[in-house]
C-alpha cells in the first residue's frame, strides 16, 4: 500500500523539480538576451575598417612584433567576437575544488564590453549559472543557482567595472585587433618581452603587463591588483592569466587554451583552465 501511495507522489515531486528547473533556465536565458541586447546598443562605430601595419611603428619593439606575428596588414577589424568553451573552474576557497563547465561569451571591441554566460556543474543535475560582463561602463558578476536562487550579484561600482574591464583588455588576445592604439589602447615599454597596455572607457581604467613568447604571441597577462571576493568582501590581489595553442581564426593567429589564478602570499591559485571550441567574428564594414 505504501509503495502505490509513495509512486505517485514521487512522480508529482520529479515533475515539480523538473518544471522548477525548466523555469529557471528559462529565466536566465532571458536575462542573457537582455543582457547581449544591452551590449548591441552601446555598440560605437569601428574606424578605420583595416589594419594599417603603419600604426604600429613607434610602439614598444615586442608589441610591434605581436602585432606583425597574429595580424597581415589590411585585416578588418573585429567588432565582435563569439565564443564557446569548456573547461574547469575551481569553485574553492581554501580547497581546491575543480568542476566542469560550459560557457558561451560576446565580445563587443567598440563601446569595449562583454557577456560571459557559464554553466558550472556542482552536482549531477545540479548547476550554477554565471554572468561575468562589463556593459556600458557597468561591471557585473551575478550568480544564481539553477537560475533561481542568487549567491552573488556584484555590479555597478567603481572597483567591480574597473576588474571586468581589466578581464576585457586581457581577453583582447582573442580579438587582437582591438588591442590597436587606433582602438583605444596605450602601449608602454616595459622590457624586450613585455609591455604595458592601458585601455580608459569612460570614468574606468584598466592596465595589464602583457608577456610576449619568442614568437611573439601574448604568453600571458599580469595586473598588481584585481578586485577578488573574499567572505564577501572585495579585496586587491594580484592576478594572472596565461595563454596558449595558438591557431588562426578569422586570419588572425589567437590562443585557443589558458588559465587564470590569483597570486596570493602562499603562491599561486588557478582558479578558470579552459579552451575556446569555438570563435567566430563579425567584421567592420
Amino acid at each position: 500500500m505504501w509503495i502505490k501511495i509513495a509512486l505517485p507522489v514521487v512522480a508529482i515531486l520529479l515533475v515539480v523539480v523538473a518544471g522548477a528547473i525548466a523555469y529557471g533556465s528559462s529565466r536566465w536565458n532571458a536575462g542573457t538576451h537582455a543582457m547581449r541586447a544591452r551590449l548591441e546598443v552601446a555598440r560605437l562605430p569601428i574606424k578605420p575598417a583595416t589594419y594599417d601595419e603603419n600604426e604600429i611603428e613607434g610602439l614598444p619593439a615586442p608589441v610591434r612584433r605581436y602585432f606583425r606575428a597574429v595580424l597581415k596588414d589590411g585585416q578588418p577589424m573585429v567588432s565582435v567576437a563569439r565564443l564557446r568553451h569548456e573547461g574547469r573552474f575551481n569553485m574553492g576557497e581554501t580547497r581546491a575544488k575543480w568542476r566542469r563547465f560550459t560557457s558561451t561569451q560576446v565580445a563587443v571591441t567598440r563601446r569595449p564590453g562583454f557577456d560571459w554566460d557559464g554553466r558550472i556543474a556542482m552536482a549531477p543535475g545540479l548547476k550554477v549559472f554565471v554572468h561575468d560582463a562589463y556593459v556600458a561602463g557597468e561591471g557585473i558578476l551575478h550568480v544564481e543557482l539553477l537560475g533561481l536562487a542568487t549567491l552573488a550579484d556584484l555590479r555597478g561600482t567603481p572597483e567591480v567595472a574597473r576588474g571586468e574591464l581589466m578581464r576585457f583588455l586581457a581577453e583582447a588576445a582573442w580579438y587582437p585587433t582591438a588591442l590597436l592604439p587606433s582602438q583605444g589602447v596605450r602601449w608602454d615599454p616595459v622590457d624586450d618581452q613585455s609591455a604595458k597596455a592601458t585601455l580608459t572607457d569612460g570614468a574606468t581604467t584598466a592596465s595589464l603587463v602583457f608577456h610576449f613568447d619568442g614568437e611573439g604571441l601574448i604568453s600571458g597577462v599580469r595586473a598588481a591588483a584585481r578586485s577578488r571576493i573574499v567572505n564577501g568582501v572585495l579585496v586587491a590581489t594580484p592576478w594572472r592569466g596565461r595563454f596558449w595553442g595558438h591557431e588562426v581564426r578569422g586570419g588572425m593567429r589567437v590562443p585557443l587554451e589558458g588559465e587564470v589564478a590569483w597570486e596570493l602570499p602562499e603562491g599561486s591559485w588557478p582558479y578558470w583552465r579552459g579552451r575556446a571550441t569555438d570563435i567566430t567574428y563579425e567584421f567592420a564594414q
